[in-house]
């Protein structure tokens, strides 16, 4: 299967049953994704090491008379499909995203039905889908299967809304943890917790990570990778 198959089956697989009995438009769903992904692949910007960079925040504008179809049907699931699409579209040809991935619909007036619009832009976060391999300068963390790049200098795990990384874990305060990249390396610190933070079993205030240290907070295990082995990362 292609690039692009790939990326229109994410969508397909939600839209085929109620969503094509609500979307009573000539605009087909798997369109909005091509053009997710045709903008992804005009708008590259090369990084050092052949990493590439595409934007991660994209704006949907519709007919007023298909946006009110979306949100009948349900905004937030379409958007969650379309963000896996491109997720999986970024992980497929090496991009770099340098903040969460942002799917949103507007409406417009000058639109006819059937017609729409993607505006994209590069907004930066703290974390982003980790879509490469990691780097000294842009580590990974996996939480519970999930993969993240810490594309920010200082990233905050915990329970809360707040929390740049939401762990839905009850034994994790809102608050739990830090993780701040220094030019000294990059360093985990405990945030006041209830149930404090362990890198390899051993409970700490604050400890300097390597690649491959496995850190537990509540009932929940983070492994950190640096891609140390691969040269510096930069």
């Amino acid at each position: 299967m292609g690039v692009l198959d790939r990326f229109e089956k994410g969508v397909e697989r939600v839209v085929n049953n109620a969503f094509a009995k609500a979307f009573r438009s000539e605009l087909k769903p798997v369109e909005i994704a091509s053009a997710i992904r045709r903008d992804m692949d005009d708008r590259t910007a090369a990084l050092s090491r052949g990493r590439t960079v595409v934007p991660n925040t994209f704006v949907v504008e519709l007919s007023p008379k298909d946006y009110d179809q979306v949100l009948d049907w349900g905004e937030e699931a379409m958007a969650d499909e379309m963000i896996a699409a491109a997720t999986d579209h970024a992980t497929s040809q090496n991009y770099v995203f340098v903040g969460p991935v942002e799917v949103e619909f507007d409406q417009s007036e000058d639109l006819e039905p059937g017609r729409f619009k993607v505006r994209s832009s590069s907004r930066r976060g703290a974390v982003a889908p980790a879509t490469s391999t990691a780097t000294t300068r842009h580590p990974i963390v996996d939480i519970d299967g999930q993969r993240y790049l810490l594309t920010g200098p200082v990233t905050v795990i915990g329970r809360g809304s707040e929390a740049d990384i939401i762990v839905d874990d009850s034994g994790v305060s809102r608050r739990h943890l830090e993780i701040r990249i220094t030019s000294d390396g990059v360093i985990a610190t405990d945030l006041g917790s209830t149930n404090g933070t362990f890198v390899e079993g051993h409970q700490v205030a604050a400890a300097t990570l390597v690649d491959g240290n496995t850190l537990t907070i509540g009932r929940t295990r983070i492994l950190f990778w640096t891609g140390a082995d691969d040269g510096d990362g930069r």
